[in-house]
Parts: C-alpha cells; structure tokens; sequence
C-alpha cells in the first residue's frame, strides 16, 4: 500500500513539474513583440492627481485617465548620481539605459563612459524603433536614447548622433544644433540628409513620408524647444496625439514584426516650471490621449504588446490644497483659462514694447475673457488692488524683474496674475524647479506585473529589457 501511494505521489509530483515546466516555457517564450514607453516629463503623483480631478469633476468624464485604467501601478525612485534632485538629463538616462549618472550628463556614465539605451538594443535586435517626444529631439529625454555627451547642451553632438542611431523615426519640435553660438550654419541638416533621413515639417508634410528614416519637426517658423501648448490653441502645428499616431503608423509600415516607440510629454514639465497649473493639468489629458493611442493597439494585440507609463521627476512639487482656499479646492476655475502662462507673458511683453496705451481697464477686461478673473473666479478688493499696483509697476514705471525660470522669463505682471488663478483654484507648489518627490508607474500587457513595486528609476530600464530579451 505505501508503495503504491508513494507511485502515485511520484506520477502527482511529475505532473506538477510538468506542468510548472510547461508554464516555463510558455512565460519564456511570452515576449512583447511591441513596446511602449511613455513619459511624461515632471509628471509626479500631484499633477496627475490634479488631472484627474479635472477630468472627472470638471469634464464629467466617467471613466478615470487611461493611464490610472492600468492593472498594474507602482512608485518610482528619482535621484541622481549627484542629487536627490535629478535634471532630466540623469534621469532621462536612467530611463533609458539602466544606470544612473551626474545630473547634466546624457547617455554616459558619472565617468563619461558611453551607456546603451533599451532602444540601441531593441534595434540591434531587430525592432524598429520610434522616439518622439513634444519638445526638442535633441533634449534630454529623447537624447538619452541614442546620444552620448559629457553634457546635454552640447547640441550639435546630440543631433550628429541622432543621424548615425539607424533609427527609423524622431519627432520633436525642433533642432538647436544647426546653428553655432555666433549663429553660423553647423552643417547638421546636411549631416542628417548625408544619412538617409527625411526631414518633414509640420502636419501639412506628414502626408510626403516616404522614407524609412524621417525626422519630424514642427511647422517651420516655430520655435525649437516646444511644439506649443495645447490651450493656446495653434493653428497648423503638430500635437502629441498626431505624433504619436504618426510613429505607429511608420512603425507598423517599416517594422510590421517588432518596434519600440518611446513618447516624451515634455510641454507638461515646460508648464510645471511655470507652476501654470490650468496648461499643466490640459498637457496631462493631451498625453493621456497620446498613450490612448497604444492601448487602442493594445487591445488589438494584447498578448503581443507592453506598455509602460512613467516620468523622469515631478516638477513644481504641485498639490492641491493651500493656505488660501484650505479644504474648498476649485478646479473648475481652469475651465476659464484660455491662454497659457507663457502665452501671456508674451502679450505683456508686446504692450511694453509698442507705443500703445494700455489702461487697467483694458487689462482688466482681457483678465476676465482670457482668465475668469472678477467675474467666474472671485478676486478680492485688496487682491485688485494689489494687482492693480503691479500693473502700473510694470507697465508705467516699469520698475518690475521677471521671473526667470528653466525655459522661459515671465513678465512680473502675468507671474502674478497666474499666481492668482493657482490660489484661487487651490493649487500649491513648492518650487520653480524639479523636486524629490517620487513619480508614478503604470503598466498593462507581457510582464507588466514587475512594475508593481516601489521602483528605482533605472530598475524601470532593466526590467523592460529584460523582459524583451528573457534575461
């Protein structure tokens, strides 16, 4: 009898390894044959959590953003080899690469020794690859995939490198390598023409694609750094969702088998910088239409594709809830907000440079149509008077500093116009720069479980790639 039972034991027991090693090889040989990386720059939880709350309550969208419609969520480490506040340079080639490194450096290790990205990898292996991004090509995110520089300024060097990647398509808005520093002509665009890729320019071009490598910049006359915020409503300038469908669609044309497409929200953190919480939080729903079209894809090849949804830092230091409004948050006020921080800087600046007399009522009433101010969104007598003084500080006495920030010099006056519309709308931030706070991680698709953890940002490189190569 206790022979029979131990046969018995040992036939269950050979099932069971059977079985285990039948579901071995089925995990090994479950690899993405497509795979999506999005990012959005200074995207941390308290900007996402505004964006949310805005889709929801103020939209009246019943579902949650895609991105939050992930099975999987995690948190995410930031810090660099030099900081507990990364630049995106670092973090970028963290991302990317798997390895972390000096805050400015880009691609290369804290002893500049040149790192490879997932997508170097992936295209060795055979996947084509798409790296598209709603700021520069050549800035620190996109950059990090295929360049290697001591430092990320170093532009010229960034798009010579962005010609010999091999990588079938890159988008952003524009290159700052094709002039030098006294304005003469660097010889980059021949560079990129001397290796097969085809420059197209703005939405109008899209249709004349018709090679396998393409580098797709904004309109021409527009300016490099960004293809322009998606509340200041532009006309016949590129979008991240178009972008983004327009990579997939030269992808899916040149690597039908296999590619990899990295999507940056860059404008996100440009607006972060600014603490112009209205632009910011409609940037997020923009990148959320983005990574909508992957899980339009997904759904068509959910047993073939990943996709993974993070950022390089949070930006800002962004929450809701202040000193001024306490427990009695109003994001609806941003329904009322028509033009961006930067936008309207630029018009200050315009009044201040023409001969034209500007009163405070006219300011008054455009603060009304372009904002909400005095009417939708209360301001108090004091707070009119104080700004009122500003006005006449800034435009008659013109005894007033802009604030500077990363990407852009705000006019006094509009600086604290938005400062404003923030109290006002409940929203708080701790700084104009980056900060420490960690950032999100979503995953859906082959192996997005692994993401379900308190992540290090170069872990998050490690385990793509390790998924896709089985390692």
């Amino acid at each position: 009898m206790q022979i029979i039972i131990m046969k018995r034991l040992y036939r269950v027991a050979g099932a069971l390894v059977m079985a285990l090693t039948a579901m071995t090889v089925a995990a090994q040989e479950a690899v993405p044959r497509y795979v999506f990386y999005f990012i959005g720059d200074g995207m941390g939880i308290g900007p996402i959590n505004a964006a949310q709350r805005y889709y929801s309550d103020v939209l009246g969208c019943d579902s949650a953003l895609t991105m939050m419609q992930f099975p999987v969520a995690g948190m995410c480490q930031t810090y660099s080899a030099s900081s507990s506040v990364t630049d995106s340079a670092a973090a970028g080639t963290a991302l990317a690469t798997g390895h972390k490194t000096r805050n400015g450096m880009l691609g290369v290790t804290p002893d500049s020794v040149a790192v490879t990205s997932m997508a170097a990898l992936f295209h060795d292996a055979g996947y084509g690859v798409g790296i598209t991004t709603s700021v520069a090509p050549d800035d620190a995110t996109p950059g990090a995939f295929y360049a290697h520089v001591p430092h990320r300024s170093m532009f010229y060097e960034i798009g010579c490198q962005m010609a010999q990647c091999g990588y079938e398509f890159v988008c952003g808005a524009g290159l700052r390598g094709t002039t030098d520093s006294e304005g003469h002509d660097t010889g980059l665009l021949k560079v990129l023409d001397d290796a097969g890729v085809q420059i197209v320019r703005g939405p109008q071009q899209i249709a004349d694609i018709n090679s396998r490598r393409v580098l797709l910049l904004n309109t021409e006359g527009t300016v490099p750094w960004n293809i322009g915020y998606t509340i200041d409503s532009i006309a016949d300038v590129l979008t991240l969702p178009q972008i983004t469908h327009t990579c997939l669609n030269h992808l899916q044309r040149t690597s039908p088998d296999r590619f990899f497409m990295m999507v940056e929200g860059g404008n996100i953190d440009h607006a972060l910088h600014a603490n112009d919480g209205g632009t910011a939080i409609i940037e997020i729903i923009n990148f959320n239409e983005a990574i909508k079209v992957a899980y339009d894809f997904y759904k068509a090849h959910p047993d073939e594709t990943l996709i993974v949804v993070t950022a390089d830092h949070d930006t800002g230091g962004l929450a809701m809830g202040n000193t001024t409004v306490k427990y009695d948050a109003h994001l609806e006020y941003f329904k009322h907000q028509r033009v961006s921080k930067e936008a309207f800087s630029d018009f200050c600046k315009g009044i201040m440079k023409s001969r034209r007399v500007y009163t405070w009522e006219d300011m008054r009433e455009y603060l009304e149509q372009s904002f909400g101010l005095f009417t939708v969104v209360p301001v108090s007598a004091d707070d009119e008077q104080r700004l009122r003084r500003l006005f006449d500080d800034t435009f008659e006495l013109r005894n007033t500093a802009d604030q500077e920030t990363l990407y852009a010099n705000f006019n006094a006056f509009a600086a604290a116009v938005l400062r404003q519309l923030n109290d006002a709308a409940g929203l708080g931030y701790t700084t104009l720069s980056h900060t420490g706070n960690p950032v999100p991680v979503f995953a859906i698709g082959v192996g997005a479980e692994r993401f379900a953890a308190y992540n290090n940002n170069c872990c998050i490189a490690n385990k793509i790639i390790s998924i896709v190569t089985q390692q």
